[in-house]
């Protein structure tokens, strides 16, 4: 017996506008003309939608272009006023926190040291409330238009709770820690603020894919390299597995039966041997001479300079020149196994260490990994660097409520039967600016 179709014309009219909007944003300006083509939509459908669109000033004119034979075409883009983001990177040293309009032109932005206070929550909450503040307070924009909060965190992401998304964050001492709840009570935003928690390896994932040199790719790996390391998976071009995938712990799978100790307490994850604290820990293991509070960024940079000397006629230290073709080789053979699992196309990788440690690193790695990996697989891979630079978490946890926003046809709220929103009362440019830094 055949389904019945439950879609009403809400639905219809939500989703037609969704697609106009998404057109316009990733492959905009466009004529009303190229859109019917690109959408699929007939010339009336796109006369009303762009209407209603323009209606609620988000797309505007974006000067005329010439048409074979016939009249100037009206080119349309999204307005970038028309809603603003706001993206936090919970990293391993800061929080960074940015503000961006809806096409991703960066307007605020703010560092904060996690210092003594570390992982502890009410810390974190703290950190973050305090950059939310400090970005608007520097805009001075009226956090009424804020489309909605992004947050990208070490850790799984369990949204099954009906308060909220709920972080379980082994590595960093989290325990099913209730982070959207907290926000949403600690943070000085509108009630109606929307709050989108992700892990950290799959925000990156998703600028790579929408902005990065993920663009374009039907099946990719994209690995963020920091303290420890953790992958997001595209499989025919989205995120694999969505909201219930853990396949950003990838740094969790065991490397070595009985090896070394990892911070999440079991024994021989990738983690353990990859990641840059692990890195510093066995370069210190090794008779490093690193001053005991000395930060991982700084340490990196030091086993950097010791194992490829920039100076001319310098020597090389073949303890720390080691310990880095060591770390390659850990790497590669844990990207094999991505290889091997998932035959992706791609394999960007980025993170603070990742972007650090890469320009250095990258031919060992993919020497390793084709290495490690199954023939045919490997011989359809590339690997890379990602494209997007280290604010690449944050400018992925942005896309996280637009990604809602699109969803919603570009209503601030879901649509009620009645088809009335319930509340009561050029990215291209900016990616390369950001990139370029």
């Amino acid at each position: 017996m055949a389904t019945p179709n439950r879609r009403t014309v809400r639905d219809l009219r939500r989703d037609n506008r969704g697609a106009v909007l998404r057109r316009l944003y990733f492959d905009g300006p466009m004529s009303r003309q190229a859109l019917g083509p690109a959408t699929g939509l007939s010339s009336g459908s796109i006369s009303n939608v762009v209407a209603e669109l323009a209606a609620d000033g988000l797309v505007e004119d974006a000067g005329v272009v010439d048409s074979d034979g016939g009249r100037p075409r009206t080119l349309l883009r999204v307005s970038p006023e028309s809603g603003h983001l706001i993206g936090v990177d919970v990293g391993e040293t800061r929080v960074r926190v940015e503000l961006f309009d809806l096409v991703l032109r960066e307007l605020a932005r703010v560092e904060l040291s996690l210092g003594a206070g570390g992982y502890d929550v009410a810390h974190i909450v703290g950190r973050i409330g305090e950059g939310v503040a400090a970005v608007l307070r520097e805009s001075g924009l009226d956090p009424v238009r804020l489309l909605g909060v992004g947050v990208g965190v070490p850790g799984i992401v369990d949204r099954s709770s009906p308060d909220g998304a709920v972080v379980h964050g082994q590595t960093i001492g989290w325990d099913a820690v209730p982070l959207e709840s907290l926000l949403r009570d600690s943070l000085q935003l509108p009630p109606r603020t929307r709050y989108f928690i992700e892990n950290g390896a799959k925000t990156l994932g998703q600028a790579e894919l929408w902005f990065g040199g993920g663009q374009g790719a039907s099946d990719a790996v994209i690995v963020l390299f920091g303290s420890g390391v953790g992958a997001c998976i595209v499989s025919d071009g989205a995120i694999y597995g969505g909201a219930h995938s853990s396949a950003a712990e990838w740094g969790h799978t065991t490397m070595r039966v009985g090896g070394r100790r990892c911070r999440c307490g079991a024994l021989g994850c990738l983690e353990a041997y990859a990641g840059a604290e692990a890195l510093i820990q066995r370069w210190r293991e090794a008779g490093a001479d690193l001053a005991p509070g000395a930060d991982e960024e700084t340490a990196v940079t030091a086993l950097l300079a010791a194992a490829r000397p920039a100076a001319d006629g310098a020597v090389a230290d073949p303890v720390a020149r080691a310990v880095l073709e060591e770390t390659a080789e850990y790497l590669g053979a844990g990207l094999s196994d991505l290889i091997n699992l998932y035959n992706p196309e791609r394999i960007l990788i980025g993170g603070w260490a990742g972007l650090q440690l890469g320009p250095h690193i990258l031919d060992s790695v993919r020497a390793h990994a084709t290495a490690y990996a199954l023939r045919h697989p490997a011989e359809r891979v590339t690997i890379e660097l990602g494209r997007l630079g280290p604010d690449a978490v944050t400018v992925g946890a942005a896309t996280l409520p637009l990604a809602g926003f699109f969803a919603r046809g570009g209503h601030r709220e879901p649509l009620t039967e009645s088809g009335t929103p319930t509340e009561k009362a050029g990215w291209r440019t900016s990616v390369d600016q950001r990139a370029a830094r």
